[in-house]
């Protein structure tokens, strides 16, 4: 396996579509000249933006964390500009871009530096060969308190690893549950 470079990138989205829209150098400024948290493409990877669609969690129903039977009733929808996320919990987010993982491509998702010092943990499990969607991103707020995160700007970075043989059995073959899944998706069973 080896990592995919800025130049791969930018020919793997223009040729198959891989992530849409795309950015193909990195984005530091927003309206007006403002200065953001980046996105865009990096020198070994892509820095993906978070949209203005949040889950955030709360505990005021008393349920119980249960991934094969999750409470829908555990989040408060919110969509804008900025969510808070309340201290010592988190929310779920996704990407603006979507995705189309090539049959020979491994994605690993890491959190922007600017969100780790703050103590803000960003979370995405690998998107494997031939998965495609937007990415379902989890904000863990570790602080006592409440932390921002801002949509339409940078929060993780993809990094591509391409294997020198083609897999023998695709997410896509194995017609996996979060296949082609669209907005913010919660666990699935």
């Amino acid at each position: 396996m080896s990592v995919k470079s800025d130049h791969w990138i930018r020919r793997m989205a223009k040729e198959q579509r891989m992530i849409e829209p795309f950015s193909a150098s990195q984005v530091r400024e927003g309206e007006q000249g403002q200065r953001i948290v980046s996105y865009g493409t990096s020198s070994y990877g892509y820095d993906v933006r978070c949209a203005d669609e949040f889950k955030i969690f709360t505990n005021i129903n008393a349920s119980i964390v249960d991934p094969k039977a999750f409470d829908q009733g555990s989040f408060v929808d919110f969509r804008g500009p900025v969510c808070i996320i309340p201290p010592n919990s988190f929310a779920l987010a996704r990407t603006m871009e979507y995705f189309r993982i090539p049959r020979s491509v491994l994605t690993i998702c890491l959190g922007k530096s600017t969100y780790a010092r703050c103590g803000i943990i960003v979370n995405v499990t690998p998107l494997e060969p031939e998965w495609e969607g937007h990415v379902t991103l989890e904000f863990s707020n570790t602080t006592p308190l409440p932390a921002r995160i801002y949509a339409g700007e940078g929060c993780a970075q993809m990094v591509f690893l391409e294997s020198d043989e083609i897999c023998g059995t695709s997410y896509a073959d194995r017609g996996g549950k979060y296949q082609g899944q669209q907005g913010v998706t919660l666990p699935r069973t």
